[in-house]
Parts: structure tokens; sequence; C-alpha cells
């Protein structure tokens, strides 16, 4: 499908696209940026699901510049940049969380990669280049997989409670964190608990 009247920049792009393509430049250096961290903390099998991750989205970031440098579109020093801090701002948040909490949204790292993927890969379409859609969808299946084990390694928590809530970060930093994180929760259900009982009061 061709573009009709729609507009494509100097570059060959659609002002979504080449905002997109940017995007994905950030989106996978925070995937394997957050998921590395997070495999050193958490260990075990889940670490080996995300080193997967991790290699994956080396691998893309390798081949991507290939597919946007005949759009003079570059893997810019702020675009990778904003990857790198979105994924600090990313393993900061985790010193907060239990193990289970960290892997699960490690799931929303990948399923961001891959719906950005799926959505990249429309325009290529719309814009008539099949070569590059099929890119797209190629790393949008690779990623597909990766995210269904990663969703797997989290609802396997829950077959082990105990170690389910144990602080994502075992340092001192993490146990810290993750005791102010579970005050909080336990000081909101004290306040819920006697908002019911004032409302079951009132009724």
């Amino acid at each position: 499908m061709g573009t009709g009247s729609l507009p494509v920049s100097e570059q060959g792009l659609f002002p979504a696209e080449h905002r997109a393509l940017r995007e994905l430049y950030a989106m996978a250096r925070q995937l394997g940026g957050h998921w590395g961290r997070l495999a050193e903390r958490l260990g075990g099998d889940a670490a080996a699901v995300l080193q997967r991750g991790v290699a994956a989205s080396r691998e893309l970031l390798d081949e991507l510049p290939d597919r946007t440098r005949p759009h003079d579109l570059h893997g810019s020093v702020a675009a990778r940049s904003s990857g790198v801090w979105v994924s600090r701002l990313r393993g900061a948040s985790d010193l907060l969380l239990e193990r289970n909490q960290a892997l699960r949204s490690a799931v929303l790292d990948v399923q961001h990669v891959t719906t950005l993927l799926g959505y990249l890969a429309a325009l290529a379409d719309r814009r008539g280049d099949a070569d590059l859609a099929a890119w797209h969808r190629g790393w949008e299946t690779r990623l597909r997989a990766l995210e269904d084990d990663v969703r797997a390694a989290a609802v396997a928590q829950g077959s082990d409670p105990e170690g389910a809530i144990e602080p994502a970060e075992s340092s001192k930093v993490g146990r810290a964190g993750h005791a102010v994180a579970s005050g909080l929760g336990t000081l909101g259900e004290a306040i819920d608990a006697r908002v019911a009982r004032r409302r079951g009061d009132s009724g």
C-alpha cells in the first residue's frame, strides 16, 4: 500500500515513523539495561530469561542502524541517553519492590518494545516498505516469545509465596527500600479498613 497523499519527510519516512524509530533506539536500550540489572538482583531461573532479553536487545540495537541509516536517521546520543536514563530510573524503583513485583514489571518493558515494533511494521506497510516491515515483524515475533517466557517466570513466582515477597534487591539499601514500601502498604491497608468501618457504621 502506498502513501497516497500522506506526507513523507525528506528522509523518506512518515513523521510518526521517524519518532517511533527514535523511540525504538531508546526503549531497546532501556530494556537491556533494566533487565541486566534485574538479572543480577534476582538470580536463579528468572535471571536466565532476563539475560536472554539483554542479549536480544543488544542484537536489535546492532541491526537497527543498518535499517535507519538509509533514511539519515541515526541512534542519536539523545535517544540512546534517554534509554539509559529510563533504565536507571526503573532500576532505582526496583529497590522498593518485592521479587514478584519487579519481575512482573519486567514484562511491561518487553511489551512496550513489541507493541512499538508492531506499530512500526504497520507504518512501514502503509509507506510501502515491505522489507522494513518484515524486519520489524521478525523482531516483534522474536520478542513476543521472550515476553511469554518472562511472563511465565513471573507467574511461577506464585509457587513460592515466601520467596515472591522477598526484596528484589538483597542489599541493605534494597531491604531498607522494601521495608519503607511495605510500611506504606500496611498504613494504606489500615486507612482503608478504617474508612470501611466508618461507612459500615454510617450505613
